[in-house]
């Protein structure tokens, strides 16, 4: 019973979060530190998911495969890889680190 109610919990959050998205007056949303934050916030957030998803195995930080392919893709990224190449490149260098025994 207790995972039905956080289920609606969120979701009357999710829906609470939406509705005051769409109360907020035109006139907050023109200010420049809000437009800042608007288009800083979905990549710090992006970032935070990456590193946790990288550097993570439940409660321990760890250094393994997914990190070298994170480096691979880091490295297609400064070279101004193609997004494909950029995908390619961080799955081949976890793929063969993991085939190495990593």
């Amino acid at each position: 019973m207790n995972i039905w109610f956080a289920i609606g919990l969120t979701v009357v959050g999710c829906y609470a979060v939406k509705l005051a998205g769409l109360l907020v007056p035109a006139g907050v949303l023109e200010r420049p530190l809000v437009r800042r934050l608007a288009a800083l916030l979905p990549v710090a957030l992006l970032a935070a998911l990456t590193a946790q998803q990288a550097f993570a195995d439940g409660r321990a930080l760890v250094l393994d495969a997914r990190a070298a392919g994170l480096a691979a893709a880091a490295v297609a990224l400064l070279l101004r890889a193609p997004f494909l190449l950029v995908v390619a490149a961080a799955v081949l260098v976890t793929a063969g680190v993991r085939a190495l025994g990593g």
